[in-house]
């Protein structure tokens, strides 16, 4: 009998401490990013399916020395809408964080959505964990060179969309839009979560392609929105470093509108143009933290319990 109840002890003794700190960590693990027109973090991370091995991801993998596993982590502390001050120009895309220079990598390759000048667009933002906030969405100037570094005078001064507290459904954000009429060609949407319930602020990259204006393109399909299909888990995030304090910056405000309608580009673009990235649906990135760090701890305490009080019971 005291063998059996020492044994269960120690058992005991070495899951709770594993599993209180697997619960602690798990709300810690809230970020996100877009899915659709599906950003380069998600694009290169191991839930980018075909996209992950595109030649602008494997250089991107190679450049950053370790894949793109916490796609969903790409954050940065306390800049409160300073990004033009704090994040220095060519790297916006990595948010300035080493271990994201990869995204920074300056290619007309990227993985891309076919997108219409003008066009109605809803941005699809898959969240790990929710937090309220608001979205600044911002498009390349016409001109745009994806050869050359992006830096800050290639965007507007102020965003051509924003959204603030959005509801979460089935794991994603959904920021109605319309898009400029005037762009063709490749761009880059550059999207700005900055965060109200913590002090981080995410920034994304997601590769366009516009039909050429004057008669460059035909329409056709919208790539898949996250929704409709594919898989997705939570990234293990590590904490960015903060940066310096802040001043806010003065959004611009959005449109209802539908999914948008998307149009062929003439040149460049890349071979995964319809597969979806990331499941927002009930198995998507949302319920995995909740899962491993919640009701997986409960569920094996819960076990240890029911295993003492049968020893118990036999050995009385």
């Amino acid at each position: 009998m005291t063998a059996h109840r020492t044994a269960a002890a120690a058992a005991v003794a070495v899951a709770a401490p594993l599993l209180l700190t697997s619960w602690a960590a798990g709300p810690a693990q809230a970020h996100g990013a877009p899915t659709d027109p599906v950003s380069r973090v998600v694009a290169c991370s191991p839930e980018g399916g075909s996209r992950a091995g595109s030649a602008a991801c494997r250089a991107a993998i190679a450049s950053n020395g370790a894949p793109f596993t916490a796609w969903d982590n790409l954050r940065v502390a306390g800049v409160n809408g300073r990004e033009r001050q704090v994040i220095p120009d060519g790297q916006l895309c990595s948010g300035g964080l080493p271990a994201y220079r990869g995204l920074d990598l300056a290619r007309a390759d990227w993985p891309a959505t076919r997108l219409s000048p003008g066009a109605p667009l809803t941005l699809a933002y898959s969240s790990t964990i929710p937090h309220t906030g608001t979205f600044r969405l911002y498009l390349t100037k016409p001109g745009y060179d994806p050869a050359k570094p992006l830096t800050w005078s290639d965007l507007p001064t102020r965003p051509f969309a924003t959204a603030t507290d959005p509801s979460l459904v089935k794991g994603a954000y959904r920021i109605a839009a319309k898009l400029p009429a005037d762009r063709s060609g490749r761009h880059v949407l550059f999207t700005v979560w900055q965060n109200s319930s913590t002090a981080d602020t995410y920034y994304s990259c997601s590769d366009v392609v516009f039909a050429r204006i004057g008669g460059g393109g035909t329409a056709g399909p919208a790539a898949q929105a996250p929704g409709s299909g594919g898989a997705s888990a939570a990234a293990k995030p590590s904490r960015p470093a903060s940066s310096k304090t802040p001043e806010p910056s003065e959004p611009a405000s959005t449109s209802a509108a539908a999914p948008a309608e998307a149009a062929k580009p003439a040149e460049d673009v890349a071979a995964d143009r319809s597969e979806p990235v990331a499941d927002s649906g009930s198995r998507g990135p949302a319920a995995l933290p909740l899962l491993a760090g919640g009701t997986g701890a409960l569920l094996l305490t819960t076990g240890v319990a029911l295993a003492l009080r049968r020893r118990r019971g036999r050995v009385g």
